[in-house]
């Protein structure tokens, strides 16, 4: 049996995870539990007997951000003196027993399912049963050694990834709008061709495209959200994320075109393929909705990242087109035919190149 086929899914799996970025969470989070073991020896008290929670509180605190660095690292060690507070409720009338532990556990998750406690919740029944279990007659020694574990690692972990190399993730948002801004205009210029082929037209897949546009707006709107996120906390956000404010209004304009080609879309495939639904274009107006859609989806190439000259010009064209399509459809009225889709149409074309017009 050929093994070709499973090393074809295998390695482009692997490069997706073995990234640049992916190496070096590894390594720092390797660094903080290492640390964490090594400070782990010198605190004070009974916390020296027991080191492993140390290298444990770096491990839990060490996240792709710096901001979830310190909101995890907070929440668990939160988590753990609600979980140690309810211990010691229960070992004031309980020996470890069976049914203590499942007392224990149980009113954990209760507690855990509090609202806003974010990651505490999963470290409360988790806190109590330790020291309910592991803290037996020392239940008081554990429970400091635990805290005072865990908080220091907790410490080490942020300040690792605080210091060495904090994540800033500001390169993914480029490649997801363009990815973007490429399907926005390649739908736009699907339409535009099936204005010109007689109905029902060969190419179809434009019709049902609505989803993969939605899930590209997603992935714009995840990069841009992530690269917001790894900016707050971060010392290197001064420097390299001044641009943030840019991909925040490149978002909501995407947000918005993404809107009105969905709209225009649903319009025309009802026109095409819902004979019942009074949705109608008349002949004489295909060639201007053509022509308008595709100098639209040139203005929507050019958006972002395009000449500015060359933007301006096609605005203009843009411009003229959906001029021109809205005399068609003021014609087509005047004969007393139906033209609701076709300026519906034109009005979302107006406000698509509204939207990607420079402010002056």
């Amino acid at each position: 049996m050929s093994h070709k086929p499973t090393r074809r899914r295998l390695i482009p799996a692997l490069r997706k995870t073995v990234t640049r970025h992916r190496l070096l969470f590894a390594a720092k989070t390797a660094a903080a539990a290492g640390v964490a073991w090594y400070l782990a020896p010198f605190m004070p008290g009974p916390a020296a007997s027991y080191p492993y929670y140390a290298p444990l509180g770096a491990l839990v605190s060490m996240h792709p951000t710096v901001a979830d660095s310190a909101r995890h690292g907070l929440q668990s060690l939160m988590g753990l003196a609600l979980g140690i507070g309810m211990a010691f409720a229960v070992t004031t009338v309980a020996a470890p027993t069976a049914l203590a532990v499942a007392v224990v556990v149980g009113l954990g998750v209760i507690i855990g399912g509090l609202p806003r406690l974010g990651t505490a919740s999963e470290w409360v029944p988790m806190a109590a049963l330790f020291v309910l279990v592991l803290g037996d007659s020392n239940a008081e020694g554990f429970s400091f050694a635990y805290v005072l574990q865990m908080a220091m690692g907790v410490a080490v972990g942020f300040a690792v990834n605080w210091l060495v190399f904090p994540p800033l993730h500001l390169e993914g948002i480029d490649p997801a709008l363009a990815g973007h801004q490429r399907a926005l205009s390649q739908q736009l210029k699907d339409m535009a061709r099936a204005m010109e082929e007689s109905w029902p037209p060969n190419h179809e897949a434009w019709a049902s495209r609505s989803g993969e546009l939605s899930a590209t707006a997603a992935a714009v709107r995840t990069a841009v959200h992530e690269a917001e996120l790894s900016a707050k906390a971060n010392p290197r956000s001064r420097r390299r994320a001044g641009r943030l404010p840019s991909d925040l209004a490149g978002l909501r304009i995407v947000e918005r075109l993404t809107f009105h080609v969905q709209d225009i879309t649903d319009v025309l495939a009802s026109v095409i393929w819902e004979e019942d639904a009074g949705t109608v274009i008349p002949d004489s107006v295909l060639t201007n909705l053509s022509e308008a859609l595709e100098a639209v989806s040139r203005v929507i190439d050019q958006w972002r990242g395009g000449d500015a000259g060359e933007l301006k010009s096609h605005l203009a064209e843009a411009k003229e087109s959906v001029s021109a399509l809205g005399d068609a459809v003021t014609e087509a009225a005047a004969g007393q035919a139906s033209v609701n889709a076709a300026a519906s149409v034109a009005m979302s074309l107006r406000r698509i190149i509204t939207v990607v017009s420079p402010a002056d």
